[in-house]
C-alpha cells in the first residue's frame, strides 16, 4: 500500500520550493481572476526586497540579544540612531561611511541597553522602551541644531546623500560589468506574459536586477547569521548564555561577555537597517523614517521561531505587503480572495486535529473577507496603508502555536545562577 503524501518526509529545501511554488501559483490565479498586474510584476518584486532588508536586519538584531538571553525592545530606538548617524555622516563624507556610522549608532544604543540589563539588571522591556523614547528625542534635539547652524535643509531632514551603484546578475538580470551590458533573460521571459512562468520569472528579474550591492551584503548576512550561531564554537557559547546560563558558567563559559556581545550585535544589526533606510531606501535622514519597522522586525522574530530563514520569511512578508499598497491600491483589494483562500485551507487543517474554535475562527474571517471581495469595489486608504501591519498580526497570530524562545531570554542573570 502506498503512503500516504506527506510533506514532512521531504527534505526541507524541496518542501520550501514547493511552498515557493504554491504561493506564486496563488499569486498568478489572483492576478489573473482579479486583473491586478502589480501583484507579480517585477516592480513589485523590487520594492518588497528594498522594503524588507530594514525590518530583516532589525529582526537579525533581536535574534543575537535573545538568543543571549536579553530581551531587546530597543530594536527601534537603535534603528533610530542608525538612520541620523548613517544621515549626518553619509551627507558629508559618502555613504559608505554613513553605513559605518549608523552601525556604530546602532552599537552605542545596544551598549547602553547592555549595561541598564546584563550590568545593573534593569528590566528588560523598561530598559528597552527608554531607549526608543531617548533616541526619538536626540534626534530630533541634534537634527535642530544642525538645522539652525546651517548644516541641514531643515529641523529633521539631512542633506542629500550620494547614491551606491547598483547591477545585476550577469545574462540573467541586465548586469552591467566593465562596460559590456548583460542580457537580460529574467526581463525577457516576464515580458511573455505566459501565466506562471512569466510570473515566476518577473519575481526573479525583481529580486536580482537592480539590486544595490548594500542590498546584496544584508542578505548574505542571513544564512551568515545562521552558520554564525549554529555552527561555531562563539554561537554555541552565546546561544548557552540564553538556554542554560548556569550551565554554561559551569562549563568556563563567560555568561556576561556573551550577553553583552549578542546585545552589542544586535544593535549593530539595527543601525545598518536604519542606515539603510536613510542611504539605500531613501537618499537623506528623514524624521520618523523607520516608521515603527524595529517593533516589526520583532514580530518577524517572534513569527520566524527566533530562526534567520523564518524571521527573513516573516520580513519579506511585510515588505511584499508594504510595496503593494505603495504600488497598486487596488491590488490589496484581491488580497482579500487569497486572504480567504487561505483561511479555509487552515480551517480545514484546524478541523482534522480538532481545533474547533481555531477552525471557527478562519471560517469567519474567510467569509468576512470573502463578502469584502464582493460587496466592496475599492477599500478604503486608511485601510490600505493598515494593510502591512493587519499582515503582521495575522501571521503572528497563525504562527504562535510551535514558538519556542530561548528558554532564558529575558530573565535578569547574576554569575552563580538566574535570579
Amino acid at each position: 500500500m502506498l503512503n500516504r503524501f506527506n510533506l514532512n518526509s521531504m527534505n526541507k529545501p524541496l518542501r520550501l520550493a514547493l511552498y515557493a511554488f504554491a504561493i506564486v501559483f496563488s499569486l498568478s490565479t489572483i492576478k489573473l481572476i482579479a486583473d491586478a498586474p502589480d501583484l507579480t510584476s517585477i516592480g513589485t518584486a523590487s520594492s518588497a526586497l528594498l522594503l524588507s532588508v530594514p525590518i530583516a536586519m532589525a529582526a537579525l538584531g533581536g535574534l543575537f540579544s535573545e538568543r543571549s538571553g536579553v530581551v531587546n525592545i530597543g530594536l527601534e530606538g537603535m534603528m533610530i540612531m542608525g538612520a541620523w548617524g548613517g544621515g549626518f555622516i553619509g551627507s558629508k563624507h559618502g555613504p559608505w561611511a554613513g553605513l559605518v556610522a549608523g552601525i556604530v549608532m546602532g552599537a552605542l544604543g545596544a551598549l547602553l541597553h547592555a549595561i541598564a540589563t546584563v550590568g545593573f539588571g534593569v528590566d528588560h522591556v523598561v530598559s528597552g522602551v527608554a531607549i526608543n523614547i531617548i533616541a526619538a528625542g536626540l534626534a530630533r534635539y541634534l537634527s535642530t541644531i544642525l538645522y539652525k547652524n546651517g548644516t541641514w535643509v531643515g529641523p529633521s531632514q539631512s542633506p542629500d546623500i550620494e547614491s551606491i551603484s547598483v547591477n545585476g546578475l550577469p545574462i540573467l538580470s541586465g548586469g552591467h560589468y566593465f562596460g559590456w551590458n548583460s542580457p537580460d533573460l529574467f526581463g525577457a521571459i516576464a515580458a511573455k506574459k505566459w501565466f506562471l512562468i512569466s510570473d515566476i520569472f518577473a519575481i526573479l528579474r525583481g529580486l536580482t536586477g537592480d539590486v544595490s550591492y548594500v542590498t546584496a551584503i544584508a542578505i548574505a548576512l542571513v544564512p551568515l547569521s545562521y552558520w554564525f550561531l549554529w555552527h561555531t564554537a562563539f554561537g554555541l557559547r552565546l546561544r548557552s548564555a540564553g538556554e542554560a546560563p548556569t550551565a554554561a558558567e559551569s562549563l568556563g563559559v563567560n555568561v556576561y561577555l556573551m550577553k553583552y556581545a549578542g546585545v552589542l550585535m544586535s544593535g549593530a544589526f539595527a543601525g545598518f537597517g536604519g542606515s539603510y533606510l536613510a542611504i539605500i531606501a531613501s537618499n537623506h535622514y528623514q524624521e520618523n523614517q523607520t516608521g515603527g519597522r524595529g517593533y516589526i522586525g520583532l514580530a518577524a522574530l517572534i513569527f520566524g521561531n527566533w530562526r534567520p530563514g523564518g524571521l527573513m520569511t516573516g520580513a519579506g512578508l511585510f515588505g511584499f505587503a508594504d510595496a503593494l499598497q505603495l504600488r497598486d491600491a487596488t491590488a490589496i483589494h484581491a488580497l482579500l480572495m487569497l486572504l480567504a483562500f487561505a483561511m479555509v485551507l487552515l480551517t480545514v487543517r484546524n478541523l482534522r486535529k480538532k481545533k474547533f474554535i481555531s477552525g471557527a475562527i478562519g471560517l469567519v474571517v474567510a467569509f468576512t473577507a470573502t463578502w469584502l471581495y464582493v460587496n466592496v469595489t475599492e477599500l478604503p486608504g486608511q485601510f490600505v496603508t493598515m494593510t502591512p501591519y493587519i499582515v503582521t498580526l495575522l501571521v503572528l497570530g497563525l504562527g504562535t502555536q510551535r514558538l519556542r524562545m530561548p528558554a532564558a531570554d529575558g530573565l535578569p542573570y547574576r554569575r552563580g545562577g538566574i535570579k
